[in-house]
């Protein structure tokens, strides 16, 4: 019975020292701010989507001229930067402007050293000089060059032609 009184007074022993022990007053831990998540609330958190639509939408439509020649929405008008063709003309203030030309590559003629193509958008046709030998027939391009014009005068009239010397 000894054996047993002593286990008795052992476990009456443990239990005092932890009821001592968590019985003391407790420091209160104090929550702390996590400044990198911080960001993260409710209004931070909607500028934040805000912000990245609109850079996503600025980044498609300032790239949006390199692959259509416009894109028209009611007055509003993307990549008009590309010169339709019918609008080239050859007047003296408009010969050596730089123009954006997108179209269909027709008809390529070696020249010596470079290339002639012609270019057809739905406006209309002109010829580019380029020293690009790798443009296929069939092949959609933007070029951008100066516009030029050769006058070829023959019999009293006047066979000149305005073309785009690329840059």
């Amino acid at each position: 019975m000894t054996k047993k009184k002593g286990t008795d007074t052992n476990k009456l022993a443990t239990k005092q020292a932890l009821i001592h022990k968590f019985s003391q007053p407790m420091a209160v831990m104090q929550p702390q701010k996590n400044f990198l998540l911080s960001f993260l609330n409710r209004r931070s958190m909607i500028s934040c989507r805000l912000g990245l639509t609109l850079l996503l939408v600025v980044g498609l439509f300032g790239c949006g001229y390199l692959t259509t020649p416009g894109l028209q929405a009611s007055n509003l008008s993307f990549g008009s930067n590309v010169t339709p063709i019918r609008s080239i003309k050859p007047e003296q203030e408009q010969q050596d402007t730089t123009v954006y030309v997108q179209g269909k590559v027709e008809t390529q003629v070696p020249l010596l050293n470079q290339w002639a193509y012609q270019i057809n958008d739905s406006t209309g046709k002109i010829w580019v000089v380029t020293n690009q030998p790798n443009l296929q027939e069939g092949q959609q391009i933007v070029i951008k060059g100066k516009v030029r014009y050769k006058s070829i005068p023959l019999a009293n009239q006047e066979f000149g032609e305005i073309y785009i010397e690329e840059k």
